[in-house]
């Protein structure tokens, strides 16, 4: 892979980061509304991974590569599950260095190690492969469909 990744728990001074990552249609496109995030839609999903970081302990981390923001990622709890919930967002400009495959495999690690979960799920969709195949690269296999924000949406599991 080649790359050397610092994981920390996200903060306010990563505004510009989240907001160009997610103002970015590349990076949007695999959503049902495929609309770019501004300003204030960043805001609240740097306050709301913050949010989780202080509820349960853990969350999505900020991804830097060599000092460099490059991506958020980790492992977050959801209402509708058990399961912990696997999540990877990579900046365009570092697409292509193994960076998604190396935060999904520290999260599971993480999600396994640490906080001793059984299973971790990742919710994909059809049009985004490059996610499942990272998924599937450590061993996650395709469990059915849901629905996600009004889309249909397939879910892949990895169970300890």
């Amino acid at each position: 892979m080649g790359v050397t990744l610092e994981f920390r728990r996200p903060r306010m001074g990563d505004l510009g980061f989240v907001t160009d990552l997610y103002a970015r249609p590349e990076v949007v496109a695999h959503r049902p509304d495929q609309t770019p995030d501004g300003p204030v839609l960043s805001r609240l999903r740097l306050e709301r991974d913050m949010a989780h970081w202080d509820e349960h302990g853990f969350g999505r981390w900020a991804v830097a590569d060599g000092g460099v923001l490059v991506g958020f990622g980790g492992l977050t709890v959801l209402e509708d599950s058990l399961d912990l919930n696997i999540s990877y967002h990579v900046h365009p400009d570092a697409w292509g260095r193994g960076i998604a495959s190396a935060i999904a495999a520290h999260a599971v690690a993480h999600g396994f190690g640490e906080l001793g979960a059984t299973r971790i799920r990742g919710l994909v969709r059809a049009a985004n492969p490059a996610s499942a195949r990272v998924l599937v690269k450590l061993g996650f296999r395709a469990d059915g469909e849901v629905t996600l924000h009004g889309a249909p949406t397939n879910r892949y599991v990895l169970e300890r």
